[in-house]
């Protein structure tokens, strides 16, 4: 009648460090990357997948297990042994078995093979319990509610987040979109003054010069579009001159005649992200920088705003097409290297699905 016990003990014991496998090995898989790999037709994901969709009810199914099973493996050995010796036999067993199958950060092999296995008996268990278990969860959820902290408090965390992704070696988010990400959240730390143009570079149009070809071939080749316009001197500035207004000017007058009035001014040390805010409420496209004592120390336009934004220069890489024959071929040019990507990719998966521990 002991080994009777003992053996129904050891087992009771084998099938919750199984139940405590298959959970932490569940809870590990990437339910969101199943469900992409099952939709583009991933026999493997698509079978984890069917437990996996469960959600709390698959994890609160296999926590019961583990605990009936370990409480019957702790029945048996006391009427075997005594209690003591009950509990460590049992403790030893469930450690052993959670060292060698149960993952801790990664997937292990033993149970991801095991966790296949036991996906379809699992999903057909729960296609028939969900309503049941997960009315229990959520009653229990009323008197518990457990918040998963992400990790991140500041917003530097989400940017050394955002490095570490690129280091993942099967993500596939590129590294110009992770930069692009990464200059969006810190580009509203700089200033003003460190993207303005500076004073002394600024190209600017007296406000008596003639309007004609020989002032409109100037500024084009200054490679601008906008322009401050001054009287007698650089630091009086009064107005803007758009080069698109020069387009329709007759051949007469002054650049008086026709430049904007408008002037809209920021400070210095404001932040980017105020002078973006700025951009966007005043509908503006160019501001004229000032110190703390008004002096006139650079512009800066929306495009240099964006440029830190974004992290590079803002080129336009259709400026150089006369016609859209280029453009199609750039278009063609992008199609056929996504052909010869997927012609060349081999029908099995080459990795598992997350790192797996050995």
């Amino acid at each position: 009648m002991v080994m009777l016990y003992f053996i129904l003990g050891s087992l009771s014991a084998v099938v919750a460090v199984v139940f405590w496998v298959l959970r932490q090995t569940y809870v590990h898989v990437p339910s969101r990357e199943l469900k992409r790999l099952a939709r583009r037709g991933d026999p493997l994901a698509d079978l984890l997948y069917r437990a996996v969709a469960y959600g709390a009810s698959l994890r609160a199914l296999l926590t019961g297990g583990v605990v009936i099973f370990g409480a019957l493996a702790l029945v048996a050995f006391a009427s075997a042994t005594n209690v003591w010796w009950s509990l460590l036999i049992v403790l030893v067993l469930v450690g052993v078995g959670a060292y060698i199958f149960v993952p801790s950060d990664e997937l292990t092999r033993s149970g991801l093979w095991l966790a296949r296995g036991a996906a379809p008996g699992i999903a057909w268990l729960l296609e028939r319990l969900h309503p049941f278990i997960n009315g229990l969860v959520n009653a229990a959820g009323k008197h518990r509610r457990v918040r998963v902290h992400t990790g991140l408090y500041e917003k530097v965390d989400l940017v050394e987040l955002l490095e570490r992704q690129k280091g993942q070696p099967d993500s596939r988010i590129s590294e110009s979109e992770i930069e692009l990400l990464q200059h969006a959240l810190t580009f509203g730390d700089r200033l003003v003054s460190d993207a303005l143009v500076p004073k002394r570079v600024v190209k600017m149009v007296a406000a008596t010069d003639a309007v004609g070809p020989v002032l409109m071939d100037e500024l084009n080749r200054s490679g601008h579009s906008r322009f401050p316009v001054y009287d007698s001197t650089q630091d009086n500035v009064i107005g803007i001159l758009y080069l698109r207004d020069l387009v329709g000017a007759k051949h007469s007058g002054t650049v008086a005649d026709i430049m904007s009035h408008k002037l809209t001014y920021v400070h210095e040390d404001f932040t980017l992200y105020q002078a973006l805010q700025a951009f966007l409420k005043t509908k503006r496209h160019l501001f004229l920088v000032v110190n703390s004592f008004e002096e006139l120390v650079g512009v800066i336009t929306i495009e240099d705003v964006l440029e830190q934004m974004i992290g590079k220069p803002i080129l336009d890489e259709f400026d150089k097409y006369d016609d859209l024959r280029a453009v199609a071929a750039v278009a063609a040019q992008k199609e056929h290297a996504e052909h010869q990507k997927a012609k060349t990719e081999p029908d099995e998966r080459k990795a598992e699905l997350a790192p797996e521990r050995e």
